[in-house]
């Protein structure tokens, strides 16, 4: 058997997530597994890095799959990208290892998260950034940031429920970068909770609207409590960018 690695891209707007749900074919797995099996006239499963939410998009969300095929991987390609909606992309095929698992693998993750910051919303940008209309103040945005770099139990920043699994994670690098309207967080850690992305950014933006203080960062750490965090912002901002092995 072939182990081949996927690096996919999708717009995640008309989708219910990656992962493929039993009773709707609205997910990115799902779309894929369904050609890959048309393709290979066999079952297919495919093993993604990481679950994205409904509504997130990814440029470069890593899967893997086994097959007995002999297609070449360019022919493999092609293919995919032909069958599959003009939504979701396969950017590149590789053969690897049979050892070789997108989940388990990885190492560390990239995600950006946009916020649209004027009064006036964008026609364009809306599908792929959170309009906030009131002014965010950058520096205290920067310096919460600076709190939640490093090793930390993030349950408090997670929609996480009861678990028996580690809720500890590393973020090393959070950065804001502004461009006219835009403003663009990129975060980068060794993995991230279910929404922890999402709710630290609404931590944040509450933080830069001074409806939260820096030090309420320094709270959600010691309680470990999810209502002491910011809102959950909407999942249309949010991108994967990168999975590194």
């Amino acid at each position: 058997m072939r182990n081949i690695k996927m690096t996919i891209e999708y717009d995640g707007s008309r989708y219910l997530g990656w992962q493929k749900l039993g009773d709707s074919d609205k997910t990115i797995q799902g779309k894929i597994e369904n050609i890959l099996s048309e393709m290979t006239k066999a079952p297919i499963d495919i093993i993604g890095s990481g679950r994205t939410d409904a509504g997130t998009h990814a440029r470069a969300q890593i899967a893997n799959f086994k097959t007995a095929s002999n297609m070449e991987l360019i022919a493999m390609r092609d293919y995919l990208n032909t069958y599959l909606p003009r939504d979701i992309v396969i950017k590149k095929l590789e053969e690897v290892s049979e050892r070789f698992h997108a989940r388990y693998n990885a190492t560390e993750k990239k995600y950006s998260y946009y916020v649209w910051n004027t009064p006036v919303p964008s026609a364009f940008e809306r599908a792929y950034s959170y309009h906030y209309p009131e002014q965010l103040d950058i520096n205290s945005m920067e310096e919460a940031c600076k709190k939640l770099i490093g090793t930390h139990d993030f349950i408090g920043f997670s929609s996480l429920k009861k678990t028996k699994k580690s809720t500890v994670r590393t973020i090393k690098d959070i950065t804001i970068h502004k461009e006219e309207n835009l403003l663009h967080f990129t975060f980068v850690g060794d993995g991230f909770l279910y929404k922890m992305v999402r709710i630290i950014m609404g931590t944040l933006v509450e933080i830069g609207a001074g409806k939260m203080k820096v030090e309420n960062i320094d709270t959600i750490f010691e309680n470990g409590v999810r209502s002491d965090a910011g809102v959950t912002m909407p999942a249309q901002g949010l991108f994967l960018d990168d999975v590194s092995y």
